[in-house]
């Protein structure tokens, strides 16, 4: 009985039951993945960082009401 790594995978390319995928198809496939998954981590990371700098101005001094507070002397 072969390995399981030969019994799937021959120079040809990956055995499936009813095709054969080439390995320059699954290289391609597995870079563009790759990229995609980078370009998301940026986008995601620059919305993070403008969601903090929003909050920040958010919670700013200058923009918020003057509340008046009595004075308690005693």
């Amino acid at each position: 009985m072969p390995p399981v790594n030969q019994q799937f995978f021959s120079p040809t390319g990956l055995n499936l039951i009813a095709f054969t995928i080439a390995p320059s198809c699954l290289l391609q496939v597995g870079t563009v993945s790759i990229l995609m998954l980078l370009i998301a981590q940026k986008a995601t990371s620059e919305a993070l960082v403008s969601l903090g700098e929003a909050s920040e101005e958010l919670f700013r001094g200058d923009r918020l009401p003057m509340l008046n507070f009595p004075d308690h002397q005693e």
